[in-house]
This record gives C-alpha cells, structure tokens and sequence, in this order.
C-alpha cells in the first residue's frame, strides 16, 4: 500500500509540474505573427471545371487526342 499511495504522489507532482509549465508558457511567451502566402495553381483560378472531390482523379478537361 506505501508504493501505491507514492506512485500516485509522484504522478501527481509531475502532473503539476507539466501543468505549471503549460501556465509558464500561455504567461510568458507571446506569439509573433506573420504574414502567409499561399499559391493557387492558374489552372484551379481559371479552369471554369467543376471541384474535384477529394479521393477522386480530377477530370481531364482537354483529353489527348487518340491515334
């Protein structure tokens, strides 16, 4: 029964330790924004086609000419 009762002890003195420096962070380290760019290919802007959705092959919209 005493090494269960400082198994937990000591789970609960690192689980305060994570929590206190889960506090120290949101306290003392502020965020720097930035700006983001994010490139659209011409084709998505301009091709006019409909959406593909996502686990389907996107439909040619100029197929190769057959031989």
């Amino acid at each position: 029964m005493p090494t269960l009762i400082r198994l937990i002890i000591i789970l609960l003195f690192l689980a305060g330790l994570v929590y206190g420096g889960m506090i120290a962070l949101v306290t003392y380290v502020q965020p720097t924004p930035k700006e983001t760019t994010i490139r659209i290919p011409q084709r998505d802007l301009l091709g006019g086609g409909e959406p593909t959705l996502p686990g389907q092959a996107p439909t040619p919209t100029d197929p190769a000419p057959t031989p």
